[in-house]
């Protein structure tokens, strides 16, 4: 799953905090903040001037709290295509100027007329079509495609220079039962704008949608001088349509694409059949909305195949629901009533997509295992408001804590998700990352309830991170996840969500790098509890650890209760390793209260150990080091040492 680029806010000084963090809370941003000199932001960074270049180059949108010029300064090297470069946003430090610098017509504007609005200040917009006509036509608003972009700007130049437009609006003829009749397309009603006093008027709909609030109202609303005879031509149609010269034709999302398919059916047939489905009805691919089936189908591939081809959303809906559409069906099926529980999956999740006022375009047609089905609404589509998706779980492990341990795409999970579920320790961690999310909270000892909690949530439809301290896979909640999937124990909805597992650093890794490098060569992980693993298993690997001279971390090697299995494992590795051997004690890795220290095996007391400690024991190779800053550090041979000292060659490649 692609994930949207979350606006970076960029601040420079604790002076500043307040007014970035405003602006972050109001656009959906992540707070970023130079680490000398703020406190208690998302990301913190070293190097204002390449911490920019890099958002930047990760196509991140930017807003800055800082000077224009010296914005533009720091990110002149870096422009090539204004066509793919972010939005970037400069802000004054008193927040009384918002300036949009690149990507107006990419998000700039928008960005910066919402940032305007939420501190009461001015947005200083500066392109031509945003100034003179209120509206930037190669940025439609949402629910509409420009087919054409590369034209815009030849058009906007026209409509400048003093040209005025005509306006053609078109959508699909409706036959007997509300079919487009065979042989009929669309007719187009060319219109002239009424003075800007008088207002959207009926006179402006297609034909049969009186009444209803103007297609392209967005335009009408706008500035743009229309006239019948303009030289311009703006046309909004759900048809596929060539544009002529000075033309620019849009696309309304007014199509919901219905379908249905056996299990495992093969994704290029499906995305043939839609194809064909489009072509059929002679309607345009950019009009589709989303693409709709039965709620059983929510983890088909074909389906989500269909959706990604097309580049809209899939959405699902119960078999209860689809049939409500039964009564508007044209090919209801008793076989599949008696299969899924409804006369018809392909209209249906069609006519169920686009409501009580849109009609059926396109009855079912199908291949070898697949069909489809295609309605049309007067009004736009909304897909965030019909059916449900397929529901998110991202899994994700946060680290030890510090934020700057916490991966970007993990900090980009968390904010893409609606809903936030685990140990009520770890979600604190996330600071301001979790604010505006929903949290469900659990104890320490509700693994299983709070995975298959968020599982359920998942299977609702909304996007979920289950959060884990260090890494997800590592003694976490990612196995437990695919347990469910494997053994049962959750609905069918939840059994159907995506999942995502996303990496974090894990306690013995954030251990070594604060140490040293005890990891250098063969290593493994134990968990001393034997609350899931039997004690005679654990007694087993840590023989077989020691006998393999393994640097080993323990995981969990105390508890209020438990207190005597880290003094076996040390007495056991005590056979096979020297009484010198470096053990590392972590605590609070990432958090206040962080101490790492360094003692000899033989010295290790179970009493200087807690819950919240990794042990980390050398190897018999293991050694220290101490630099010239008096700090010693732990480090294990990548094995080359006992190679060299037994006379063996050893043979390098340059």
């Amino acid at each position: 799953m692609t994930l949207a680029p979350e606006p970076a806010v960029v601040i420079l000084s604790e002076a500043s905090h307040a007014l970035g963090r405003r602006i972050a809370d109001a656009i959906g941003g992540e707070l970023h903040g130079a680490r000398a000199r703020t406190a208690h932001v998302d990301v913190a960074f070293d190097e204002t001037r390449a911490h920019l270049a890099a958002l930047f180059s990760a196509g991140r949108p930017i807003v800055a709290v800082m000077a224009a010029g010296a914005l533009i300064r720091i990110l002149a090297p870096l422009l090539a295509d204004k066509h793919s470069e972010p939005a970037v946003v400069a802000v004054s430090e008193d927040g009384a100027s918002v300036v949009p610098l690149l990507g107006g017509h990419h998000g700039a504007n928008d960005l910066a007329r919402s940032i305007a609005a939420a501190l009461d200040a001015h947005a200083a917009v500066t392109t031509a079509g945003d100034v003179k006509f209120g509206v930037a036509l190669d940025q439609p608003r949402q629910g509409y495609v420009l087919a054409n972009p590369a034209d815009a700007k030849a058009v906007m130049a026209e409509l400048v220079a003093g040209a005025k437009a005509q306006l053609e609006i078109s959508s699909p003829q409706r036959g007997e039962g509300g079919a487009i009749a065979p042989g009929e397309g669309a007719a187009p009603d060319k219109v002239g704008r009424l003075a800007p006093s008088s207002g959207p008027s009926d006179h402006l709909l297609p034909a049969g949608e009186k009444g209803r609030p103007p297609l392209a109202a967005w335009l009408i609303s706008s500035r743009i001088p229309f006239a019948e005879d303009g030289t311009v031509t703006l046309t909004v149609t759900d048809r596929p349509k060539h544009a002529g010269p000075l033309e620019l034709v849009y696309h309304p999302k007014t199509l919901v694409l219905g379908m249905g398919c056996e299990r495992h059916a093969s994704s290029e047939e499906a995305i043939a059949l839609a194809e064909q489905a489009l072509a059929d009805s002679d309607l345009a691919w950019q009009s589709l909305a989303a693409v709709a089936s039965i709620d059983v189908k929510a983890d088909e591939t074909a389906i989500h195949d269909v959706a990604a081809h097309f580049g809209v959303p899939a959405r699902f809906f119960s078999a209860a629901r689809l049939e409500e559409e039964a009564p508007r069906l044209q090919n209801p099926s008793e076989v599949v009533f008696a299969e899924v529980g409804c006369h018809g999956v392909a209209e249906g999740a069609a006519l169920a997509g686009v409501g009580p006022s849109g009609d059926l375009v396109l009855p079912k047609i199908k291949s070898k295992g697949v069909t489809a089905a295609i309605a049309h609404s007067a009004a736009i589509v909304d897909p965030d408001t019909i059916g449900r998706a397929r529901g998110t779980l991202y899994v994700v492990g946060v680290g030890p804590g510090a934020d700057q341990w916490r991966s970007p795409e993990v900090s980009a999970m968390v904010s893409a998700s609606t809903d936030l579920v685990g140990y009520s320790l770890y979600l604190d961690l996330l600071g301001p990352l979790a604010k505006g999310k929903t949290r469900h909270d659990f104890d320490l000892g509700k693994e299983e309830a709070r995975v298959v909690h968020a599982m359920e949530l998942a299977g609702e439809g909304k996007t979920v991170a289950l959060v884990c301290s260090g890494d997800a896979g590592i003694y976490a909640m990612a196995t437990l996840v695919f347990e469910l999937f494997d053994k049962g124990g959750i609905s069918d909805a939840a059994s159907r969500i995506e999942v995502q597992v996303s990496p974090g650093i894990s306690a013995l890794q954030a251990a070594a790098a604060r140490i040293g490098a005890p990891l250098g060569h063969d290593f493994c992980t134990i968990s001393l509890s034997d609350l899931l693993t039997p004690w005679e298993h654990i007694q087993r690997r840590v023989k077989a650890a020691g006998e393999g001279d393994f640097v080993i971390a323990f995981y969990n090697p105390v508890s209020m209760k438990r207190r005597t299995q880290l003094a076996y494992a040390r007495d056991k590795l005590l056979e096979y390793r020297p009484a010198s051997t470096p053990v590392i004690l972590a605590t609070n890795l990432g958090r206040p209260g962080e101490h790492v220290r360094t003692v000899p095996l033989g010295s290790l007391n179970v009493d200087d150990v807690d819950m919240l400690t990794v042990v980390v024991v050398g190897s018999s190779e293991s050694r220290t080091v101490t630099t010239g800053d008096g700090k010693t550090w732990v480090y294990t041979p990548r094995g080359y040492s006992g190679k060299a000292e037994s006379g063996m060659k050893i043979e390098t490649k340059g």
